[in-house]
């Protein structure tokens, strides 16, 4: 790597403190760039620029790691975090020549040969009338406990426990620093489920010479005996044959009423699976009303990733998301399989407005005061395209308040019309709002409904009645169904609006993603 010898920075933060910067990738650049820098803040002042790209994270090499992998380095570093950054000009000159960034440390050596980093593995143990089939060992002078005693075709070995592995959880929680009696108590405590967080001894060598903290956040799957599904689906004469709902005393959204003969019933979808993506695009912490647009914008084909209800258990008592499973997927040396995970980048879908009930077409007028903590939002666009959205809105703070939601689409900052104006011009707009702010916005469904309708989109509409075109379902709802099901319905569909591409996971080259820090 000579002559493109990076910067050391160390950052710390203080409680409830950020580190002062956005991590994003880009649609068009390559690497993790380092993006609006807080003045005054903790890069600023250690010297990160805007552009950087962080190449090292506690000393661990990023640069071929997925965006939320390295979000998932930074937030798990606590409140002090070291950086390998090369600037701009630099970095793109190194990747120009193809310099390997990386350096002599970048990846592991066994026997001899530069081999990909392994990672922490998720086994899931079922007890037999056997019992599991380990036991655990210590030994003096090594942190935590170690696998021994593990029989070929017994329940751990099936699930992919093998002598000497580390162990680092149990049922999600960590117990790197718990007693021998403690461990087994709480295996013992455990019934006869249990989801262990291994690791061998090659990859424990090499996080831990790389400071490099372990979780199941960077863990393999693959010894996993349940795995998400792939569903596709084309709409019937009928719809798809199935209801969203939300449930009251669950996370999550739910595939209910599948119909008998049905797409959804024929191509897979079982009674109360959890939805996790719609073509190629997460949906865990959307809201009902988000994920049914995501349906409407699909058209006539979707593509759905699921995980039914044993699963969903299985993955809850390592306390991850069943999505780990797709990320493990993407981002290891051959490519996911396509009946088994979500192929992103999913194909851009024009934007199709379908009404289930009335709904007016009005923007909304939010006024906000910002606070100690700021306005409570985060501005997102993409890359070389006008158009910015809401992102991030902070429950209780000053954004929700004033009744933003995350997707709502900016068209006015203080009176000025933003809708053709790049990301920093909007930024600089708000900066220079003061400790007040007026945001004319309209959420997604409705901005398109105006634009397809040729509507400008000002603050007199504020006093107008715009109603979308109703469109019934074949058989009657009661008020409160509408609010939580979509059952899928054919409509007819008003000319298409522009289609404004939703900032997603860190999977797809199309888009851009950022995280604060």
């Amino acid at each position: 790597m000579a002559g493109y010898k990076p910067r050391v920075i160390s950052l710390t933060k203080k409680p409830g403190q950020t580190f002062g910067f956005y991590l994003r990738v880009e649609h068009g650049e390559q690497g993790h760039l380092i993006r609006c820098l807080e003045m005054g803040g903790p890069a600023e002042l250690a010297g990160m620029k805007d552009g950087d790209r962080i190449l090292r994270v506690g000393g661990t090499y990023v640069d071929g790691l997925s965006h939320s992998d390295v979000v998932d380095m930074v937030r798990n570093s606590g409140s002090s975090v070291t950086f390998h950054i090369l600037d701009e000009a630099s970095y793109n000159k190194a990747k120009a020549k193809g310099v390997n960034l990386a350096g002599p440390q970048g990846k592991p050596v066994v026997n001899g040969a530069a081999t990909q980093a392994e990672k922490p593995k998720l086994c899931y143990l079922v007890k037999s009338s056997l019992g599991f089939g380990f036991s655990l060992r210590s030994v003096t002078g090594e942190k935590g406990l170690f696998m021994t005693e593990v029989a070929s075709g017994s329940v751990a070995h099936q699930a992919g426990v093998r002598v000497n592995d580390r162990l680092l959880e149990v049922n999600g929680e960590n117990v790197e620093n718990y007693t021998h009696d403690q461990v087994v108590d709480k295996i013992k405590v455990a019934g006869n489920n249990i989801m262990l967080l291994l690791v061998d001894e090659e990859t424990d060598k090499y996080f831990q010479n790389n400071r490099m903290k372990m979780g199941a956040w960077l863990a393999t799957t693959r010894y996993l005996p349940r795995k998400p599904r792939r569903i596709d689906m084309t709409k019937g004469m009928d719809g798809y044959g199935f209801v969203l709902r939300e449930e009251p005393s669950q996370t999550g959204h739910f595939l209910k009423n599948i119909e008998k003969g049905s797409p959804a019933q024929a191509a897979g979808l079982k009674e109360s699976d959890r939805l996790l993506g719609i073509d190629g695009e997460k949906v865990e912490g959307c809201s009902h009303e988000q994920v049914v647009e995501k349906f409407r914008q699909s058209g006539k084909n979707c593509s759905l990733l699921v995980v039914d209800k044993e699963t969903d258990l299985m993955y809850k008592l390592a306390k991850t998301s069943p999505m780990l499973f797709w990320e493990d997927k993407h981002n290891s040396n051959s490519p996911p399989s396509y009946t088994e995970a979500i192929n992103l980048p999913a194909p851009v879908k024009p934007s199709v407005l379908v009404q289930d009930k009335e709904e007016e077409l009005k923007p909304k007028l939010c006024k906000m005061v910002k606070t100690a903590d700021g306005y409570g939002f985060h501005l997102n666009g993409l890359q070389g395209v006008c158009g910015q959205y809401i992102k991030e809105v902070v429950k209780g703070g000053a954004a929700d308040r004033a009744g933003l939601e995350d997707d709502d689409v900016v068209v006015e900052v203080d009176g000025v019309n933003v809708e053709q104006s790049s990301h920093d011009e909007v930024v600089e707009i708000i900066r220079r709002s003061g400790s007040s702010l007026e945001m004319l916005v309209a959420k997604k469904s409705v901005y398109d409904g105006l634009k397809a309708r040729g509507v400008t989109i000002t603050r007199l509409l504020l006093g107008e009645t715009l109603y979308a075109q109703v469109h019934h379902a074949d058989s009657p709802k009661t008020s409160r169904e509408q609010e939580q099901e979509m059952e899928a319905r054919p409509e007819t569909p008003p000319e298409p609006a522009r289609e404004r591409t939703p900032s997603v996971s860190s999977s797809s080259s199309a888009e851009d993603f950022d995280e604060q820090f």
